[in-house]
């Protein structure tokens, strides 16, 4: 059994690589100049050093969405309901709109699974190294009561306001600080499918890694 130590050694090795360390951790030491002002109406994208991972325009500064938007990520081990709060993080929903629209995710694999300590499965970058991004970062969307039960949708990133389009969909429970931007939930059904992709484990048998059974993203749609 992991002692308090010893988990909590795990616990920032899993975390350090939930946002990448390169594109979209490079412009992401400081929050200066990608603050985002959601209360205003509007949101801030500027963009990285390191060019995107795919060609993408940056979405518009007034987030289009509000309340509840309804979405699916289509991918190989089975479709994943979702529901995105465009009201708690309007400039990640925004973004993440954006982004499928573009055909962003389009064929791009979940690169990173966690089964020890966090729970845990991570896409969003095309590259499939977890250092890849869209070519822009934007500022985190928390109040500090941020939790990650079952079945959360949250954005991964490399420290404070590093945010681009690598994302986590929570399979059970798992203890994270508030640091990562909650934009959506997914179903029961759909959490269950990612548990049971998780249970089949990593390509290598350690507690993080690529998953065994490669999860590829086909498409992400809207209800609209």
């Amino acid at each position: 059994m992991l002692t308090l130590a010893a988990f909590a050694v795990l616990a920032l090795l899993l975390l350090s690589g939930c946002g990448s360390s390169d594109s979209e951790g490079d412009s992401g030491e400081s929050s200066e100049g990608s603050d985002t002002s959601a209360a205003a109406g509007t949101c801030s994208y500027p963009a990285d050093s390191q060019s995107g991972a795919k060609e993408v325009d940056a979405p518009e500064e007034k987030p289009q969405a509000k309340g509840s938007v309804d979405a699916t990520v289509a991918t190989s081990a089975g479709d994943l309901a979702v529901t995105l709060d465009a009201d708690r993080a309007p400039c990640t929903v925004n973004s993440f709109l954006s982004l499928a629209a573009q055909k962003y995710f389009d064929d791009t694999e979940c690169h990173r699974l966690t089964t020890e300590g966090i729970f845990v499965l991570q896409c969003g970058d095309p590259t499939g190294t977890g250092s890849g991004g869209p070519g822009y970062s934007f500022a985190d969307e928390l109040d500090g009561s941020e939790t990650y039960p079952a079945g959360t949708l949250a954005m991964a990133n490399s420290g404070p306001d590093t945010n681009g389009s690598q994302f986590f969909v929570v399979y059970d429970d798992s203890s994270l600080p508030p640091d990562y931007t909650v934009f959506g939930q997914l179903d029961e059904k759909s959490t269950k499918t990612v548990a049971d992709l998780a249970a089949k484990g990593t390509d290598s048998g350690a507690g993080d890694g690529a998953p065994k059974e490669k999860v590829t993203i086909a498409e992400v749609t809207t209800a609209d």
